[in-house]
């Protein structure tokens, strides 16, 4: 898949972001980690992202990473477009985004470097860097420690072809303007705070449509078609199932640090799709919290 044609794909639907099997010694799954994709793919993602912040990419090392990537690829081949994530400092993502593209995959979300900040120069030259190590598509991640204004984004849409896609996890609303407008259709634009669904209409207002949902992973019925609603300017659909489900939700994902993962898993875990624990530094949820949600997906179709 070359790059435009990735960029296509980003631009055509829902997205979403597999989390990642670990057994009781915190092991990869990969077993249990492709089973998870032949049960998800059928619901009509445009494309999965292996590797991604909720699959924990942040705790996996490198022979892992390439594991992940693997059995993704292999389980989806000819039926779902596969992106990986890559990250950390320059070397280890340029590293991280060799090994998706030897692996077979059709792009990579390039997260956050994590921890020192940087000046946009270096931001700029890291971005470049693993664009001009790979020949697939790339999208950054705008979080965290690596905020891009619209002036570094123009001088990498001039120098790297291959970064198609912009992601955003900031939510700061004045800059996703600001980058839009500036960049225009030069980028894909995708949603990506953490819960999405709460913030789509915003993002669709500002000209960004797509996002990529982490509900999906445990209620991907609902999430489809909170999405499809979305899509087709269902308000009335969107603001249920934001005021039922996704505000007491995001109630209890915000009772501790890392819950955007970790209630995820419990998701899963509770629909009867565990995928194991989260790894330290992050923890589960308390056996309370298991029960508050439980309760909430109890009244959506895959609860009933």
């Amino acid at each position: 898949m070359s790059p435009q044609e990735l960029k296509i794909v980003l631009q055509s639907g829902l997205l979403s972001f597999p989390l990642t099997d670990f057994d009781a010694q915190l092991d990869f799954n990969p077993g249990a980690y492709a089973e998870r994709l032949e049960w998800l793919m059928p619901y009509g993602a445009s494309a999965l992202f292996a590797a991604g912040g909720t699959g924990e990419f942040f705790s996996l090392e490198p022979a892992e990473y390439s594991n992940v990537i693997h059995t993704a690829i292999e389980t989806c081949l000819g039926r779902m477009p596969i992106i990986a994530g890559a990250g950390g400092g320059t070397t280890l993502a340029i590293k991280y985004a060799q090994e998706a593209e030897r692996r077979g995959a059709q792009g990579v979300l390039l997260l956050p470097h994590y921890l020192t900040e940087a000046t946009q120069e270096g931001l700029v030259a890291h971005v470049e860097a693993v664009c001009r190590s790979v020949k697939f598509g790339v999208i950054v991640y705008n979080r965290g420690a690596c905020r891009l204004t619209p002036e570094s984004l123009q001088q990498l849409a001039d120098r790297c072809p291959n970064l198609i896609g912009f992601k955003d996890g900031v939510g700061d609303v004045e800059a996703m303007m600001a980058i839009r407008l500036q960049l225009g259709d030069r980028f894909a634009y995708l949603g990506g705070l953490p819960t999405a669904e709460v913030y789509a209409g915003a993002y669709k207002a500002m000209g960004v449509p797509v996002y990529s949902s982490a509900v999906f992973n445990f209620i991907p019925r609902t999430a489809m078609d909170f999405y499809n609603a979305h899509a087709a300017g269902d308000t009335a659909t969107t603001d249920r199932l934001i005021k039922e489900f996704f505000l007491p939700y995001l109630e209890l994902r915000n009772r501790g640090q890392g819950y955007a993962v970790s209630i995820v898993k419990a998701g899963a875990s509770i629909v009867g799709h565990g995928a194991g624990p989260v790894r330290p530094p992050l923890s589960d949820l308390k056996p309370a919290e298991i029960e508050s949600l439980r309760a909430l997906i109890s009244r959506l179709p895959e609860g009933k």
